[in-house]
C-alpha cells in the first residue's frame, strides 16, 4: 500500500542486460531479471524485495537453487513439462507451482519434451517478501480494494499512468 501510488515508470531490459548463471552441472541456464540469487543481482529495479528468474532446464536435467527463506516462491512453466519440488509434482506447460517454506527450489525437466520445446523446459521462478495486506486485481491492475481498482482503470483510460515506451524528457 505504501508504494502503489508512486509515479509510474517503465524499465526496458534487453537480453544483454540480464545476469546469466549456469547450474552446478552446467546444463541449465538461469537468467536473473530482478533481485538476487546466490550473491548475483539482476538489472530489474523493483519497489519491493523480489527475485525474478527465467531458467531453461534441458530435458532430463535438474536445477536446484538457493532461495531466500523469507520469500514466497512460484514456478511457472512457460513451455515444456517437468516436476516441481522434492516430491516431483508434475507441471505441464502453462501451470504454476507454489512452493512452501524452505531455503531452496528444486525443479526437474521431463526427459521427453514436446516438439516445440527443443531447448528443454523454460520456467519463470519468482517470489518475494509476502506483503501481508489485502489484494484486489483485475487484468494488469493490482491494488488493495475494488474501489482502488476502479480508480486505477479510470486513471489508465485518462492517460494518467504514463506510456510505454516511456517518454524521456
Amino acid at each position: 500500500a505504501a508504494n502503489k501510488m508512486l509515479e509510474p515508470r517503465y524499465q526496458s531490459l534487453e537480453s544483454a542486460d540480464v545476469k546469466l548463471l549456469a547450474s552446478e552441472d552446467g546444463a541449465a541456464i538461469v537468467r536473473i531479471i530482478a533481485g538476487e540469487l546466490a550473491g548475483y543481482s539482476g538489472p530489474g529495479e523493483t519497489f519491493t524485495p523480489i527475485t525474478y528468474l527465467h531458467a531453461t532446464v534441458p530435458a532430463g536435467s535438474r536445477l536446484s537453487i538457493p532461495w531466500n527463506p523469507e520469500f514466497n516462491a512460484l514456478v511457472y512453466a512457460l513451455n515444456g513439462n517437468g516436476y516441481a519440488g522434492p516430491h516431483r509434482v508434475e507441471m505441464l506447460e502453462g501451470e504454476l507451482a507454489v512452493f512452501g517454506d524452505g531455503d531452496a527450489i528444486t525443479i526437474e525437466s521431463d526427459a521427453v519434451q514436446p516438439g516445440h520445446s527443443p531447448n528443454g523446459w523454460d520456467v519463470l521462478i519468482l517470489g518475494g517478501r509476502p506483503i501481508g495486506e489485502p489484494v484486489a486485481r483485475y487484468g494488469p491492475f493490482v491494488m488493495n480494494s475494488r474501489e482502488e481498482i476502479i480508480q486505477a482503470m479510470e486513471d489508465f483510460r485518462a492517460g494518467r499512468m504514463g506510456q510505454v515506451p516511456a517518454v524521456h524528457v
